[in-house]
């Protein structure tokens, strides 16, 4: 029994120096897996050239049509050609100008304007929401690595109970019998399995992630980490930021109202009311539709002497050209009924994403109460009285006055409570994270390389 003791001893000896070495690779946190992938996002690259291109446009829609010159040769007499036979041949030259309807240059460059103004807020949510991306690829791996790491000490210690009942059985000591011996196997079977199973959920989950990371490893490098092919996450969950406590209160009582008022100062929710603003100056500019276009012209024409040599004079000439929208019913009607409700479709668009953002707020609470419950619930009294159950069993089966059968079922339940627990604050990390993503605002909002919004 000594004999056994000693082995235990000097098996987890062994496994926490080799946990301890383990410790020595490169790590990747989540803020540099978060920081990275939004640094190497293209998306980005690509909103702020969008938003470049919008505000350009907005400059080339402020401005005038260009004018229309034209020349021309008028009456040119075809019986011989000459210039000067008739006195109606004249060489003419002339410019037209049109003028857009009402102020609709001014409020079609506003209206870009107004689209520009959406990207940086858009931006800020894509930003958000690759942190909550990132976060839950980054804790899958983190889970599954440290689920793999309970079951190694398990298996390992399930293979020194196997060697000890094989040798027991072997020599006839103790109450060991074969099927000790077999279950002992099933259970380390039933092991490996499971670690199969966490090893490839690791792999996919450090596929995805690598996704976001692997677009540009110099970048990786400056925040000193370059080790990809051998991904290692730090053993302790990240400190996530907490809601304050009256954020909290006000969600636990429901008051959706102040809720609306908090979301209104979304990235998302925002970028919706940036787009309210764009439809509704779209209702003003087809209101100018009603107005007539205007243009002026002007003409010089020049006519040559007569073949006595008398002079003729020169004509010059100069008009207004207008159009005169009266038939509306089929036409500017239509376009401004289009543009209010396209304004409309859109405020829509806000009223529910606004449902959907406190409906997920209420149900991520909820979680996370219910999370919190359970890991006070674990921490305090159920991995303790694993423990408790599994080492008294153990102890028993030492003394042989217990089954190993009872000693396999102590054992993988307390692995499962460990992994449990594991679960418990790995979902509660996400929980936490996921909350933040809604009551994240525009304060975070910094200058693009276009400048301020």
């Amino acid at each position: 029994m000594r004999r056994f003791s000693f082995h235990v001893i000097v098996l987890m000896t062994l496994l926490n120096t080799g946990l301890a070495q383990s410790q020595t690779k490169s790590v990747l946190t989540l803020e540099q897996a978060v920081e990275i992938a939004i640094n190497n996002d293209p998306w980005l690259v690509g909103s702020e050239y969008r938003e470049q291109a919008i505000v350009s446009s907005s400059v080339a829609a402020a401005s005038l049509p260009d004018p229309v010159v034209n020349i021309g040769l008028a009456n040119l007499p075809t019986d011989g050609f000459a210039f000067d036979q008739e006195p109606m041949t004249q060489l003419k030259a002339g410019v037209s100008q049109m003028f857009p309807r009402g102020d609709s240059l001014d409020i079609r460059s506003r209206q870009l304007r107004e689209q520009a103004a959406e990207h940086p807020l858009m931006r800020a949510d894509r930003i958000a929401r690759t942190r909550v991306q990132v976060s839950d690829i980054w804790l899958e791996i983190y889970r599954a690595q440290q689920s793999i790491k309970l079951i190694h000490q398990d298996r390992a210690l399930f293979e020194q109970l196997s060697d000890i009942a094989k040798a027991n059985y072997a020599t006839a000591l103790g109450r060991v019998r074969q099927q000790d011996i077999i279950r002992a196997k099933l259970e380390l079977t039933r092991l490996e399995d499971r670690l199969t199973k966490l090893q490839a959920l690791e792999e996919r989950a450090t596929g995805k992630l690598l996704e976001w990371i692997l677009k540009n490893q110099q970048s990786a490098r400056q925040l000193g980490f370059d080790a990809f092919s051998a991904l290692q996450l730090p053993n302790t969950l990240p400190a996530i930021a907490k809601i304050t406590d009256n954020t909290l209160l006000m969600v636990k009582r429901k008051n959706q109202q102040q809720l609306a008022e908090i979301l209104a100062d979304h990235p998302y929710i925002l970028s919706i009311n940036q787009r309210i603003r764009a439809s509704q100056t779209g209702v003003e500019l087809a209101k100018e539709k009603y107005k007539p276009q205007w243009g002026v012209n002007a003409s010089y024409a020049f006519r040559d002497d007569t073949p006595a040599g008398a002079s003729r004079a020169d004509f010059l000439s100069v008009g207004v050209s207008f159009d005169l929208p009266i038939f509306t019913e089929n036409r500017q009607d239509k376009e401004v009924s289009a543009a209010v409700n396209q304004s409309e479709a859109i405020k829509t668009d806000k009223l529910l994403a606004l449902r959907e953002m406190m409906s997920a707020i209420q149900s991520l609470y909820a979680e996370r109460e219910r999370l919190t419950d359970r890991q006070s619930l674990y921490n305090d009294e159920l991995l303790a009285q694993m423990q408790e159950q599994a080492d008294a069993s153990l102890n028993a089966y030492t003394n042989d006055d217990g089954d190993f059968a009872e000693v396999a079922r102590a054992r993988i339940a307390d692995l499962n409570a460990r992994i449990d627990a594991l679960d418990i604050d790995v979902d509660l990390v996400r929980t936490n994270i996921r909350l933040n993503y809604y009551f994240n605002t525009t304060a975070g909002i910094s200058k693009t390389q276009f400048g301020e919004q």
